[in-house]
């Protein structure tokens, strides 16, 4: 039996993903707040909903995301249930000796989830404390894995891996988005343009990870001597395409 607290964008999204990809909605039981949003992830997902952090206290593993303004005030509720159960905590600030701070000798970890957990598709940045066990990381690993990929990094890391990995959907959008309208512009119906942006992006995101060779090589695969994609990748540095993304990078890490 695993508990979340909070159920909002991130949790919400963790939440979905694995009742999804194939997790029991029996054995989840979420804490919610004080919006009706949490009801409605319920109503449509079948996990059990409940009011209070003690009501957790039949679970072996328990999410947090919550923001960082609530996450002092979780911990300290959580420390009267939490001494036999593994804490993740998604929250941003929550790092480690935070966590450690006001858990004591529970074991921790903190991880930073993007948004594609919600199909299956995330990637999962994590830090356990030292207490925890291979077992302990497996077990982790067994229910998130429901949600893609899960690294382990040092907590040094973990921020502006979060950064790459969480905040880049959005630039993403951006990217299809500004995609589509090109194509809009020479003419394109405009849900076809969505569809061939969005068929690109999945395409070739699933030939990168697959591919034995680097973004660079597989980028002059296709671009042909004097061709149109070597004259798009030269407007794209023209206009600082590369700068920009790094631009916005180095913005929200910041």
């Amino acid at each position: 039996m695993i508990g979340f607290i909070g159920a909002g964008s991130i949790g919400g999204a963790v939440i979905t993903g694995l009742v999804k990809n194939g997790f029991n909605a029996d054995e989840i039981i979420v804490k919610g707040g004080s919006s009706n949003r949490t009801k409605l992830l319920c109503e449509q997902l079948g996990f059990q909903m409940v009011k209070k952090i003690k009501q957790l206290e039949d679970t072996d593993v328990i999410f947090i995301a919550v923001g960082a303004s609530a996450i002092d005030g979780v911990l300290k509720e959580l420390k009267e249930i939490a001494s036999d159960k593994l804490v993740v905590a998604f929250t941003g600030s929550a790092s480690v000796a935070n966590l450690k701070k006001i858990l004591g000798s529970v074991k921790v970890a903190h991880a930073i989830p993007n948004t594609p957990v919600k199909v299956g598709a995330g990637f999962t940045g994590i830090t356990y404390s030292e207490d925890f066990t291979d077992e302990d990381k497996k077990k982790i690993g067994s229910i998130l894995g429901y949600t893609g990929q899960l690294v382990e990094v040092p907590e040094n890391q973990l921020g502006i891996l979060g950064t790459v990995a969480g905040c880049s959907p959005a630039f993403l959008d951006v990217f299809i988005e500004a995609l589509s309208d090109a194509g809009v512009k020479h003419g394109l119906d405009r849900k076809l343009a969505y569809e061939a942006a969005i068929g690109m992006a999945i395409g070739a995101s699933k030939l990168a990870k697959q591919s034995e060779l680097n973004v660079s090589a597989l980028k002059d695969e296709v671009t042909s001597p004097g061709g149109s994609t070597i004259r798009g990748v030269a407007a794209l540095e023209e206009y600082g395409f590369r700068n920009a993304v790094i631009k916005a990078v180095d913005a929200a890490e910041d």
